[in-house]
C-alpha cells in the first residue's frame, strides 16, 4: 500500500467523528459529542437519528447485519448478528434499524459466566450502546460485513456481567476526583480522561506444524517440548530484519488495523525466536480497550490467511521469554494537559508532585489489588517465574524523579534536578541531542516512563479493561484523599507540600529502581514488607477483601456482589483451564507420543536382533531400548496419577476457592512429572519417529 493512499483508508471501516459529523443534523452531532467529550447524559431522542445515519453508513460499506459487540467475562468479545431487513405488506422488505434497536438489546446471557450473579435458568440480559467508542464495520469470512456496536452487558438485576462497565466507572471516578485537585490549582477543564497504549506481544508459528500440536490449538501452549539447540540466548532475533513472510503478514495486519482507526504504530520482532511485538499509540481507555480486543482478533485472522498461526498465550514455549502486554497509562485534560507531564522543571512543578504521590500511594496502599488485575492462568508462568517483570509490584522512577522524592522527602521541597545528558559520540558525523532525563527499566512492573506510567505485569490474553480497571480505581481513591485533605486548606500550597511530602514518605517502600530481577530484590521487598504473590489463585482473594469492596463501593467502580462474582469467575476458570490442560496431557501421551515410542522401542528390538543374528552384540541398542523402556513406563505412571488427580478434583468443584487450589497445588504442580520423561525421550528418538513437530521446527521454520 502506498503511503497516499494510508490517510483514506485510516478509519474508513469507523463510523468515527468525521463521518458522524457528516452524516448527522449538527444539533445531533454536538449532542452526542458533549456525551462522548463531556461525559453528559446521553439523550436518547436522538437515537433514531444516529441509528439511521448508522445503518446508511454501513449497507454503503456492504453490511448486511448488526451487532451488539460487548465484552463478557470470558476475556473474549460476544456477538449476535441480526439483519437490517424488515418485511412489508407487499411480501418485500426495508433495511431499516431503529433508535431502540441501537440503544439496547436482549442477548441470551445464560451461558455466560456470572460468578452467581444469575442462575443458570435466569437468561435475560441487556446490552446498552457506549456512544464513547465508535462503531465498526467488520468483514466475515464469508465476505459480508457486520455493524459492530461497542456495548455495556448488563444482568437483569443490575450488576454488570461485562469488563467494560465497570472501566467506564472507573473513568468517571478519576474525571472527578482528578477535576477536585486541579480546581485547587485554578484549572476548570471539562473532563480528565485515563489513556492507554497497550503494546501486544505475540508469537507466529506456521500453521501446518500448529495443526499438529493438540496442545497449541486447544491451550495456546505446548505442554511438550524438549528445548531446541539454539534459543534467544543470542538475543539475535530482537529487533532484527524481518523475514520476508512475516513482514508480509505485518502489512496486511496494518492493513486491517488502519482500516478499523487502530493507531498501529511500532513493529519489531521481540527477543524469542518467532516473537513479534504490536505498539498502537496511546487513546482513552475505552476506545483502547476495544482497539485491543479487536487487535487479538484481527492477529489471528490475519495470521491464517497468511498460513501462519498467532499464539497470544503467556507462555507458549519452555524456557524463551513469554509475551505481555505492557500498558502505558497516563490521566490527561480534554485541554490537551497530560497530568504526568513533570515538564522540565519536575522540582518545581507542585502539581505533577501532587499527581505523583497519589500514584505512588495508590500502587503502595493496594499492590495486591494490582497484582490481582494482572492475574491469569497463563500469566502465572511469567510472573511466578520472576520473567519480565516479577510478581513484586514496585514503582520505578528514574534518577531525576528519585532526585525529586528523595528531596521532598528530606527537606519538604526540591531545590535542584538531575539534568538531561547530551549525546556526544566523538564522531563529527554524528549529530548532538538531548537524551531522556532517566533511564528505563524493563525489570520494573510499574515503571515512570516520561510522561505515563508502563505497567508491564499485565498478560498478553488479558483485556485491557481488567487492569485498567483497577489502576483508575486506586488512584482516583488516593486522588480523593487528597482532595478531602486540601480542599479545606487555609494555605493550600504550604498544606499541598506537607501533603506531598508525608505521603511520599509514608510509601517511599514501593519505590524501587534497581534490578527487579534479583534476588537480591526479592529479600530486600520482603523487608520492606511487599508482597510477593506468586500464582493467579493467591491472588484471587484480594479481589473480594474488605479492603477492596470497601474501595470499589466508595469510588462507585463496583459493588461486592461484582466483586464478589469476578472472584468466582476467575477461581471457576483457573480450575477449568488446568483442566483442559491435563487432559490434553493425557491425551497426547496416551494417543500420540507413547504409541510412537513403543513403535520406535520395537523397530531397536528388530534390529538389536537382527544384529545379533550377525553374531554382533548389538549394545547400544540394548542400552538404548532399556533407557526408553524406563522413561516410558516412567510417562505411563505419572500420567495415570495425573489422571487420578483429575478424578479427585471433580469432587470440589462446590467450593470454587478449593477447587482452583488443588488444580495448582495438586494438578498443575503434576505437569512437570509428566513433561520431563516426554521431553526426555523426545531428545532420545529419531526425528522421524517423534509424533509432533518440535520447537526447532515451531521456532525457527516458521
Amino acid at each position: 500500500m502506498s503511503t497516499s493512499t494510508v490517510p483514506k483508508l485510516f478509519g474508513s471501516y469507523t463510523f468515527g467523528d468525521a463521518v458522524m459529523k457528516e452524516r448527522l443534523p449538527k444539533a445531533v452531532y454536538n449532542s452526542l459529542r458533549a456525551t462522548i467529550d463531556e461525559g453528559a447524559p446521553l439523550d436518547l431522542s436522538i437515537a433514531d437519528e444516529v441509528a439511521t445515519a448508522m445503518k446508511e453508513w454501513a449497507v454503503e460499506l456492504g453490511a448486511t447485519h448488526y451487532t451488539h459487540w460487548f465484552q463478557p467475562l470470558t476475556n473474549i468479545t460476544a456477538e449476535k448478528h441480526d439483519s437490517f431487513i424488515n418485511g412489508t405488506e407487499d411480501g418485500k422488505v426495508l433495511m431499516e434499524f431503529s433508535g431502540k434497536e441501537l440503544i439496547r438489546a436482549e442477548p441470551d446471557a445464560s451461558s455466560f459466566p456470572s460468578g452467581g450473579l444469575r442462575d443458570t435458568c435466569a437468561a435475560r440480559g441487556y446490552t446498552a450502546w457506549d456512544c464513547t467508542s465508535p462503531a465498526f464495520v467488520k468483514d466475515t469470512p464469508s465476505g459480508t460485513k457486520v455493524l459492530c456496536i461497542p456495548t455495556a452487558f448488563t444482568s437483569y438485576t443490575g450488576e454488570s456481567l461485562d469488563n467494560k462497565t465497570p472501566l467506564l466507572r472507573s473513568m468517571d471516578a478519576v474525571d472527578k476526583q482528578a477535576k477536585r485537585l486541579l480546581k485547587l490549582f485554578g484549572k476548570t477543564p471539562m473532563r480528565v480522561k485515563s489513556s492507554v497504549g497497550p503494546e501486544q506481544e505475540y508469537f507466529l508459528v506456521d500453521k501446518a506444524k500448529y495443526k499438529k500440536r493438540e496442545d497449541l490449538e486447544l491451550t495456546g501452549r505446548t505442554l511438550f517440548g524438549a528445548p531446541a539447540p539454539k534459543g534467544q540466548e543470542l538475543a539475535d532475533n530482537y529487533f532484527s530484519s524481518i523475514e520476508d513472510k512475516i513482514l508480509v503478514f505485518m502489512n496486511d495486519l496494518n492493513d486491517e488495523l488502519w482500516k478499523y482507526g487502530i493507531l498501529a504504530k511500532t513493529q519489531h520482532n521481540e527477543v524469542a525466536p518467532g516473537q513479534c511485538e504490536i505498539a498502537p499509540i496511546f487513546s482513552d481507555t475505552n476506545t483502547a480497550t476495544d482497539n485491543n480486543q479487536l487487535l487479538m482478533e484481527i492477529l489471528k485472522k490475519v495470521a491464517d490467511r497468511n498460513g501462519l498461526a498467532c499464539l497470544i498465550h503467556e507462555k507458549p514455549y519452555a524456557g524463551i521469554n513469554g509475551s505481555g502486554k505492557h500498558n502505558n497509562w497516563s490521566m490527561g485534560t480534554t485541554d490537551g494537559e497530560n497530568l504526568l507531564d513533570p515538564t522540565d522543571s519536575p522540582e518545581k512543578n507542585l502539581q505533577f508532585q501532587l499527581f505523583l504521590a497519589c500514584i505512588i500511594e495508590a500502587i503502595d496502599e493496594n499492590a495486591e489489588l494490582l497484582r490481582a488485575s494482572a492475574s491469569s492462568c497463563g500469566n502465572d508462568h511469567r510472573l511466578g517465574a520472576n520473567e519480565a517483570p516479577p510478581a513484586i509490584i514496585s514503582a520505578y522512577l528514574g534518577e531525576q524523579l528519585a532526585s525529586v522524592v528523595e528531596q521532598i522527602i528530606e527537606k519538604g521541597e526540591a531545590e535542584a534536578k538531575v539534568f538531561a545528558k547530551v549525546y556526544d559520540s566523538g564522531v563529527t558525523t554524528l549529530p548532538k541531542f538531548t537524551m531522556d532525563a532517566t533511564d528505563r527499566n524493563r525489570t520494573s512492573p510499574f515503571a515512570f516512563t516520561g510522561n505515563k506510567f508502563e505497567f508491564r505485569m499485565v498478560g498478553s490474553t488479558q483485556p485491557v479493561s481488567q487492569p485498567t480497571t483497577v489502576l483508575n480505581t486506586i488512584v482516583a481513591e488516593a486522588m480523593c484523599k487528597a482532595a478531602d485533605t486540601l480542599e479545606g486548606a487555609e494555605n493550600f500550597e504550604e498544606a499541598c507540600k506537607e501533603y506531598v511530602r508525608k505521603t511520599l514518605t509514608d510509601h517511599q517502600r514501593v519505590i524501587f529502581n534497581g534490578n527487579g530481577y534479583s534476588q537480591e530484590w526479592v529479600e530486600e521487598a520482603e523487608r520492606r514488607g511487599l508482597p510477593n504473590i506468586k500464582c493467579m489463585v493467591d491472588a484471587i482473594p484480594y479481589y473480594k477483601s474488605e479492603k477492596s469492596i470497601a474501595l470499589f463501593e466508595k469510588m462507585g467502580v463496583m459493588s461486592k456482589v461484582e466483586l464478589e462474582a469476578r472472584a468466582a469467575v476467575m477461581y471457576e476458570n483457573y480450575a477449568k483451564y488446568i483442566n483442559i490442560e491435563a487432559r490434553v496431557m493425557i491425551d497426547m501421551v496416551k494417543k500420540q507420543i507413547l504409541p510412537a515410542i513403543l513403535s520406535y522401542e520395537g523397530a531397536l528390538a528388530k534390529e538389536a536382533a537382527d544384529i545379533a543374528r550377525s553374531s554382533i552384540e548389538p549394545t547400544v541398542q540394548k542400552e538404548m531400548i532399556a533407557t526408553i523402556a524406563g522413561k516410558a513406563a516412567e510417562l505411563k505412571s505419572a500420567t495415570e496419577a495425573l489422571e487420578a488427580k483429575l478424578t479427585k478434583a471433580a469432587d470440589l468443584s462446590d467450593d470454587l476457592h478449593a477447587w482452583a487450589k488443588y488444580y495448582h497445588d495438586e494438578v498443575f504442580m503434576s505437569f512437570p512429572s509428566v513433561r520431563k520423561p516426554a521431553d526426555e525421550l523426545e531428545e532420545i528418538v529419531s526425528k522421524d519417529a517423534w509424533p509432533i513437530p518440535t520447537y526447532r521446527e515451531l521456532l525457527f521454520e516458521i
